[in-house]
């Protein structure tokens, strides 16, 4: 199955990329999505986050700053 492209305005230097970064926040908070490590390997291979955005979420999830 190919996998789905981002819209422009998502993607690095788009205009809606916190969209995508918050969204990254609420996932690694989320205990039913698995281990981190397979987090991490979703966020960085199948959404394509850059390692600086990953770390960034993760370390915006630890502080609680995606707390709902």
């Amino acid at each position: 199955m190919p996998k789905k492209e981002l819209k422009a305005e998502y993607r690095p230097g788009g205009a809606q990329r916190h969209v995508i970064l918050d969204k990254a926040v609420q996932y690694l908070l989320d205990p039913r999505f698995g281990l981190q490590g397979d987090k991490m390997h979703f966020l960085l291979e199948e959404v394509g986050l850059s390692e600086t955005e990953y770390l960034e979420a993760l370390n915006r999830a630890a502080s609680g700053e995606g707390a709902w």
